[in-house]
């Protein structure tokens, strides 16, 4: 299906954006927002305002109303956290920040923030959203029970983003498998689920493979959605990690030399020879594909609506596709 057909038939009010934009963060959100504003500054507010809009539409359904807000304020911290060690890797090609900020979840003690080329600042801003991050889920009544299946899941991510640095640094090893196995992990489909069971009281355990056989397909969608709508901005910073440009390299549309000239004319044109080939439709009709497999599903699961959480897809879609080129 063609990325306009799909547009036209998702439910995206005119004045989408714009309601996105005012909305008004809560605490603890507003405050870091306020704070990476000051020390790091390379994202717009809207794009935390985007994502905690989205939340509800992609909750677990067994997330009560007691606790469905503070699941929603969690998540959007988690996504800030991951946010900018994604762009520390990515856009900033700093490692030795990167590295650090990683041990963060794991290994705080062995933090050094006056490690040589460290950005020190920005890394104890990271540390600072963790632990409002780590304030907001101690309570959880479940907690420790998913606790450790948090942590795994996390260490996927970052993963995800340390593969996507070095594919950056050595663009000659992409290829389409690699970024497949890998980037889907940065949606944090699975962590933002633990998040959500760390607050779901009635959730039957029984439920989990399930949940998560259903994840494993949703966050290929969630990393198709992304992108399709944010390749052309990262391949203006230098970030080639994206599926529309990696299939387009592979396929012989565009070449490493291609990549290794950064002036805005030669930009452009590896812009506009992987859109000649429609290289979205490609992707978008990937998306359509897994979202009728996965809507067609044999599995089933009873302390959960499944079909709800995976008809959420199509919301997560319909925002990523009006936000092109916002976040």
């Amino acid at each position: 299906m063609p990325r306009q057909q799909l547009i036209d038939e998702l439910p995206i009010p005119s004045n989408h954006l714009t309601e996105i934009a005012a909305v008004t963060l809560p605490e603890p959100i507003a405050a870091l927002s306020d704070e990476y504003d000051t020390i790091v500054g390379d994202r717009d507010e809207f794009l935390w305002q985007w994502i905690y809009s989205l939340f509800p539409s992609f909750t677990l359904s067994s997330v009560p109303a007691e606790y469905a807000e503070t699941a929603r304020t969690q998540k959007t911290i988690l996504t800030m956290f991951v946010t900018l060690l994604d762009d520390l890797a990515e856009k900033g090609n700093d490692r030795e920040t990167f590295e650090e900020a990683c041990q963060i979840p794991y290994r705080p003690e062995t933090v050094n923030a006056d490690r040589e080329r460290v950005k020190t600042e920005q890394l104890r801003f990271i540390k600072r959203v963790w632990a409002a991050f780590e304030d907001g889920i101690e309570t959880a009544p479940e907690h420790d029970k998913y606790r450790d299946i948090f942590d795994c899941d996390l260490r996927q991510t970052l993963t995800a983003i340390d593969y996507s640095r070095v594919l950056n640094d050595h663009v000659e090893i992409a290829n389409m498998a690699g970024i497949e196995h890998y980037d889907p992990h940065n949606m944090l489909m699975f962590p933002y689920a633990d998040v959500d069971l760390m607050f779901s009281p009635s959730f039957d355990a029984s439920d989990l493979s399930t949940l998560r056989s259903v994840i494993w397909e949703l966050q290929r969608m969630a990393r198709i959605g992304n992108w399709t709508t944010t390749w052309e901005r990262e391949l203006g910073e230098g970030d080639y990690t994206a599926g529309p440009v990696i299939y387009s390299l592979q396929e012989g549309f565009i070449s490493l030399e291609d990549l290794d000239a950064t002036d805005d004319d030669a930009i452009e044109r590896v812009t506009e020879q992987i859109r000649s080939h429609d290289i979205e439709d490609r992707f978008i009709n990937e998306w359509e594909r897994r979202y009728e497999a996965v809507r067609e599903r044999q599995e089933q699961a009873n302390s959960i609506d499944l079909d709800a959480f995976v008809d959420g897809m199509r919301t997560v879609l319909a925002y990523q596709l009006a936000a092109r080129g916002r976040k």
